[in-house]
C-alpha cells in the first residue's frame, strides 16, 4: 500500500504539471479518481499504525471493525490503479489495456492470498 501512496502522489504531482501546461479531458478524469482515492490510502495508514500500537489491547469487536474498515480502505485505495491505467491508455491503447487487465487479476490474486483461512482449509492442510 505505500508503493500504491508514493506511486498516486508521484502521478498526481507529475501528470498535474503535464494537465497545466496541456490540458486533456480524459488525464483530468484519471487525475480525479487518484485524487478521491488518496485520502483512503492515509487512513488506512491511520488505521494499520493504530492497531499495531494498540495490538492486544483492542476487543474482537473493534478489532473486526478496523479489519472491515482497512479492507474497505484498500479496495477504493486499489481504484486509484483505474485512473493511472487511464493515463496510460491515453499514451498508448495497448498499454493501458493490458495494465487494466493485469491490475484486475493482481487484485484478485492478492485479495485470494489474504483472504481468511477456514478451519476445515486448516485440517485438512495438517494430516
Amino acid at each position: 500500500m505505500a508503493a500504491l501512496l508514493g506511486t498516486n502522489t508521484a502521478v498526481m504531482l507529475f501528470q498535474g504539471i503535464e494537465q497545466e501546461s496541456d490540458p486533456k479531458q480524459i488525464r483530468e478524469i484519471a487525475l480525479s479518481i487518484i485524487a478521491a482515492t488518496l485520502p483512503f490510502q492515509g487512513i488506512y495508514f491511520l488505521i494499520y499504525t493504530y492497531m499495531l500500537e494498540n495490538n492486544g489491547k483492542l476487543s474482537v469487536e473493534v478489532t473486526n471493525r478496523l479489519d472491515r474498515a482497512s479492507a474497505v480502505c484498500q479496495l477504493v485505495a486499489y481504484l486509484s490503479l483505474v485512473g493511472v491505467g487511464m493515463m496510460w491508455y491515453n499514451i498508448s491503447n495497448y498499454v493501458g489495456i493490458f495494465f487494466l487487465v493485469s491490475t484486475v487479476l493482481a487484485i484478485l490474486f492478492i485479495r485470494i492470498a489474504m483472504a481468511p483461512i477456514e478451519s476445515g482449509e486448516i485440517s485438512s492442510t495438517t494430516q
